[in-house]
């Protein structure tokens, strides 16, 4: 299995949102800057996120995304699912077929390794993720480069 850009952008992006949107609505604009993501890919992946009923959006001058469930809920499966990512290791699609339409004498084994790749990746909340240390650490560099979390919202809500 090869996982695509799509597919960890996807992640990163509902990883930012997890941590940021208890601040409010989430800009793709910030979680652009922050994660070196392009603009208009998030806004493909995005799409596709809001269809698969993972967030919602808001419009107007303090708009942005939200989960739509709370991120205790969201697994790290469900967003690459959403995106259209496929949690496969065989080499054909699980149809069996992958030796002159035969299984061939591996298949079992990537089979085997697909369904643990499922299960691990669906054992996975956003919630979870957000608590590791390291997270925390990457979420306190970028905040503070980017003039995020406490540094900005938080001013503009005191004065505003």
């Amino acid at each position: 299995m090869k996982l695509s850009t799509k597919g960890r952008y996807a992640v990163t992006a509902m990883m930012d949102l997890a941590i940021h949107e208890k601040f409010g609505p989430v800009t793709l604009a910030d979680i652009s800057v922050c994660q070196g993501i392009s603009l208009s890919y998030l806004e493909q992946i995005f799409a596709r996120l809001r269809r698969d009923g993972l967030i919602n959006g808001t419009r107007g001058p303090r708009g942005g995304y939200r989960l739509a469930r709370p991120s205790d809920q969201i697994t790290v499966a469900d967003i690459i699912t959403a995106v259209s990512e496929k949690i496969d290791t065989t080499r054909c699609e699980g149809k069996e077929n992958c030796q002159n339409g035969e299984r061939c004498l591996t298949h079992e084994l990537w089979s085997d390794l697909s369904t643990q790749i499922q299960d691990f990746l669906a054992s996975i909340t956003l919630a979870q993720f957000t608590q590791r240390s390291a997270v925390q650490e990457v979420v306190q560099r970028q905040d503070t480069l980017h003039f995020r979390r406490n540094n900005s919202r938080s001013k503009q809500a005191a004065t505003g």
